[in-house]
């Protein structure tokens, strides 16, 4: 789904564009336009403060620095970070941390957010904090979320759930 691999067989449309097909650097470019990332770890570069952290994609778009940095910090007042921009990743909690996170795969104003285990790591007060975030991000902005959960809670927030065993969707 995150067009990190070419599918084996059939076609796979984003957006009503065909990646299947796609090579490497042009399923990359896709990815940077159309999908945003959000990792139960976080994945923050730990030496970089929360607004530079956020604007890491839009450097491979070719973004001018002002404009980088006015998009970088509206993502992060949509996640509620304004006061924490200058912040390392190590002087966040891990709920902000997974904020920064959420801010970085909204910048680019992405068509589909693919979560892996986003609240895997956080108590359920911060959980929850995040799954309205997301609620907001697919009401208020129409983004798709695709979302991996364990938490039997955390899933009943999605519009959709199925279930996999054993990689079979049951």
């Amino acid at each position: 789904i995150g067009c990190l691999d070419r599918p084996t067989d059939g076609t796979y449309l984003l957006d009503n564009v065909n990646v299947a097909g796609m090579s490497k650097n042009e399923r990359a470019a896709i990815r940077n336009l159309k999908i945003g990332f959000v990792f139960q770890s976080y994945n923050l570069l730990s030496r970089t403060s929360a607004l530079e952290n956020v604007e890491l994609p839009l450097i491979y778009r070719g973004l001018s620095g002002s404009e980088r940095h006015k998009r970088s910090i509206k993502a992060l007042k949509s996640v509620g970070l304004e006061q924490r921009i200058h912040h390392r990743p190590s002087q966040l909690s891990g709920g902000e941390q997974q904020r920064v996170a959420i801010a970085r795969a909204i910048v680019g104003d992405p068509k589909v957010l693919l979560a892996d285990e986003p609240t895997g790591a956080l108590d359920s007060k911060t959980s929850e904090s995040i799954m309205e975030i997301f609620q907001e991000l697919n009401n208020q902005r129409g983004i798709t979320i695709v979302q991996v959960t364990h938490e039997k809670s955390v899933a009943e927030y999605g519009h959709t759930i199925c279930h996999l065993r054993d990689g079979k969707i049951e």
